[in-house]
């Protein structure tokens, strides 16, 4: 699944579009998670204004509508040309002024091309948590989040409604980096510990965008390039091999239905764990 990293990159490869007007709209098959809107050929004539991204979801202003687009587990953007070969799984084609043509594919469809309205906005967008590379994701927050929570800590930094964005690669790197076991109890992290993961989380997902994502199957960006992050995990899919620091053989488990492969000599479970409370600044 596309992840925070991924999604980043394909807006960003996406802005050659903007200022550009839809000439036509193309459903090839609309059958998403949600199906694409009947009236979606209301973009014809306006102008992309902007793009941004909130969490994993694309959000596009035109002149007049916005649109929020989700790729799910397999769907990606591509720009094209009428010349370029479809594919079976094309689902959506917009065609801009220039002629280029942006091509959704989704093989698994579980993603989707809606659009932002109050209904999306309030069940999609309004109960998200911040931003992992804003300033609303600091220590001080985290603690507070974490600190009646029981679950495993990899499970609770992957919650959107903590924190956004920080999918099972992401999350499996920051707790190798740090030495913090997967299935730690949230609520026994110290203070410190809280600290550098809200570090090593902003580091991994600004070092990841650099790298232009992951590319662990198909993904690429809209320009049909690969990322590289892949090329630097110390731990995710490393199930077996040998830890790079301890030579300890990595082990995985299921937390969440997720795969978290870890070392036990570098990342102890510590289930007898108890955090002082924090001190009332003051």
């Amino acid at each position: 699944m596309p992840e925070l990293p991924e999604v980043e990159t394909t807006k960003t490869s996406l802005l050659p579009l903007l200022h550009h007007r839809v000439q036509s709209v193309t459903v090839r098959d609309s059958r998403l998670r949600w199906a694409v809107p009947d009236d979606i050929s209301r973009l014809v004539g306006q102008e992309l204004r902007a793009l941004k991204r909130r969490s994993k979801y694309i959000l596009a202003e035109f002149e007049t509508d916005q649109m929020l687009w989700h790729l799910g587990m397999s769907g990606s953007f591509r720009l094209c040309t009428a010349q370029d070969e479809l594919r079976k799984h094309d689902h959506l084609i917009l065609t801009f002024d220039d002629g280029t043509e942006l091509r959704y594919h989704d093989p698994r469809r579980f993603g989707c091309i809606l659009w932002l309205n109050d209904e999306h906005q309030k069940k999609l967008i309004d109960t998200l948590g911040p931003e992992p590379l804003s300033d609303a994701f600091n220590a001080d927050y985290l603690y507070e989040k974490l600190r009646t929570k029981q679950v495993g800590i990899k499970i609770a930094i992957m919650d959107n409604h903590v924190v956004v964005g920080v999918g099972n690669i992401y999350a499996t790197e920051s707790l190798f980096n740090q030495g913090i076991h997967p299935a730690q109890p949230a609520n026994t992290l110290s203070s410190e510990q809280i600290a550098g993961l809200v570090v090593e989380i902003k580091r991994i997902l600004s070092h990841a965008i650099q790298l232009g994502g992951s590319t662990l199957r198909d993904y690429t960006n809209a320009m049909g390039e690969n990322g590289y992050f892949q090329q630097t995990l110390l731990a995710y899919g490393r199930a077996g091999e040998m830890c790079v620091n301890c030579e300890t053989t990595l082990e995985n488990m299921k937390l969440g239905q997720r795969a978290s492969v870890f070392c036990p000599q570098c990342q102890p479970l510590k289930l007898n764990s108890t955090v002082p409370k924090r001190r009332k600044r003051g």
